[in-house]
C-alpha cells in the first residue's frame, strides 16, 4: 500500500487494477490493489481504522465494456491491415510486370529502328 500526505480530498482510479482512496479521518491518499476491496486497514499516519472501498460494478462494467470495444476494433483494425498490405503486394508485383513489359518493348523499338535505319540507308545507296 502506497500513503502520500497532504491530499484534501481522494483521487480518481488511476488503473483498472488499484483502488485510490483517502482516509475518512486524515485524508490521506492509499493506492490499493484492487483485490483488497472491502478489507479493513489501518491508516499509516492517524492510526485509525479505515475500509477500502469496492470498485463501483458500473466502473468494473463500463471497464468491461470498453475493454470489448478496444478488442474490437483491434481486430478489425487488424483485418484491414492485412487487406491493404496485400493490395500492395499484389500491386507491387503487377507494377514489377508491367516494368518488365515496359523494358522488354523498349528494347524490341531499339532493335526495330536499327533495322530500319540499316534497311533505309541500304535503299538509298
Amino acid at each position: 500500500m502506497q500513503q502520500s500526505r497532504g491530499a484534501t480530498a481522494p483521487a480518481p482510479q488511476t488503473e483498472s487494477a488499484d483502488i485510490v482512496f483517502a482516509c475518512s479521518h486524515c485524508s490521506t491518499s492509499f493506492v490499493v490493489d484492487a483485490a483488497a476491496a472491502g478489507l479493513a486497514v489501518d491508516c499509516q499516519r492517524c492510526g485509525k481504522s479505515i475500509q477500502v472501498p469496492a470498485r463501483s460494478l458500473e466502473l468494473a462494467a463500463g471497464d468491461a465494456l470498453k475493454i470489448s470495444e478496444l478488442q474490437h476494433q483491434l481486430k478489425e483494425n487488424e483485418s484491414q491491415r492485412t487487406e491493404i498490405t496485400s493490395y500492395i503486394n499484389q500491386h507491387s508485383i503487377q507494377l514489377h510486370r508491367w516494368q518488365l513489359r515496359l523494358k522488354s518493348l523498349n528494347e524490341r523499338q531499339q532493335k526495330l529502328q536499327a533495322e530500319l535505319a540499316v534497311l533505309t540507308t541500304a535503299k538509298s545507296a
